[in-house]
């Protein structure tokens, strides 16, 4: 049940070209204790003055020159599609059953049959403003739910993303010992794949998923992981074995963000021209964010300083990377690079300055 003094403070529009009509309806809603009402003799300003007084009811008549209360209530179900609710109480002499028929298919909520009879007046007014007030209550309900519903999601995606987070930086402290790797491979994916122009939330996923890209590494031994030689065939061939294990860990989650961290760890080492591993795809059978964190792999490893040599100019490794064309690297992304480049730049820039830390 609505309280009265609700009631009573509830905004109410008048729209009736007879003077004495509205006179008489003021003096009705004065004396039941209502004060917060506004009144025009002129259908043709009721739009302006909804709009801007923004009523629990529009006490509307149906006899109007200029536009009827059809007309009226046409206009304003134009002007306010968002509101499934626009609460019409119809001023009407005209009791016939196709008008009353018609006003309701046009949006009256309930009638007021003239000559008008106090009593009458201001029990369905105020029927119409309990709906009307409930309604608003449980629009405002819906909201505050709504809210804390998008609150307690982006809680949870936060969280998400900070275990991914760390989970990429378990495996790259076990053989570099920084996250910054897995920060710039991230960042550089997002750009590749603005760049490439996929769509918004694809940047998304792979600049969240791509950290885990070598999570597969957890599952090599350290006496190959850590060598500080070269790899003897046998153990090259487990070490190759981290993108398996890696898709392995991520696989079996229903969430796009969990099946692409599982297809990239998969196919980050795939090569254009299929001499990849570890299943030697070739060209476009690789997976486009494989692709991508692929080149953003290789364009962090030349330009990061390693134990076997030092980092390379810019320059130098886009010389790189475009020597590798068509037989690493997608064409059409090593294309991407050089207009993600200024990005990419500032990204490098900025982490290297710490003021981007993290994801």
């Amino acid at each position: 049940m609505i309280d009265l003094q609700r009631i009573q403070n509830a905004r109410i529009l008048i729209a009736d070209d007879e003077t004495s009509n509205v006179l008489l309806l003021e003096k009705i809603l004065a004396a039941a204790g209502h004060a917060n009402f506004l009144s025009t003799t002129d259908p043709r300003q009721v739009l302006d003055l909804y709009r801007a007084f923004r009523p629990d009811i529009l006490l509307l008549d149906f006899h109007m020159p200029y536009l009827d209360g059809f007309e009226v209530m046409a206009i304003l179900h134009t002007a306010f599609k968002e509101e499934d609710y626009i609460p019409i109480l119809m001023l009407t002499a005209d009791i016939t059953q196709p008008t009353r028929l018609k006003a309701l298919e046009c949006g009256a909520k309930d009638f007021l049959t003239k000559p008008f009879d106090q009593v009458e007046v201001v029990n369905r007014i105020r029927n119409i403003l309990e709906v009307r007030l409930l309604y608003t209550d449980l629009k405002d309900q819906n909201q505050v739910l709504e809210q804390k519903v998008r609150e307690r999601t982006q809680e949870l995606m936060e969280t998400r993303l900070e275990i991914i987070h760390r989970l990429g930086q378990a495996a790259e402290y076990r053989d570099k010992g920084t996250g910054l790797h897995i920060l710039r491979i991230s960042y550089y994916s997002a750009c590749l794949a603005r760049a490439a122009h996929l769509p918004r939330e694809m940047h998304d996923v792979i600049l969240a998923s791509s950290p885990m890209h070598d999570i597969g590494k957890i599952g090599i031994p350290d006496s190959i992981l850590l060598k500080k030689g070269r790899l003897d065939p046998e153990e090259w061939e487990i070490m190759k074995t981290h993108t398996t294990i890696g898709a392995e860990l991520l696989a079996g989650h229903n969430s796009s963000l969990m099946k692409v961290a599982s297809t990239i760890a998969l196919t980050h080492h795939e090569r254009w021209d299929g001499q990849g591993y570890p299943q030697g795809m070739k060209g476009e059978e690789i997976p486009l964010a494989g692709r991508i964190v692929a080149l953003s792999d290789v364009l962090d490893a030349l330009l990061s300083d390693r134990p076997y040599k030092k980092s390379w100019p810019m320059e130098t490794a886009l010389n790189e990377i475009e020597s590798l064309r068509g037989i690493a690297f997608d064409p059409s992304l090593v294309d991407a690079l050089h207009e993600a480049l200024p990005e990419i730049k500032d990204i490098l820039q900025r982490i290297e300055s710490k003021t981007l830390t993290q994801l």
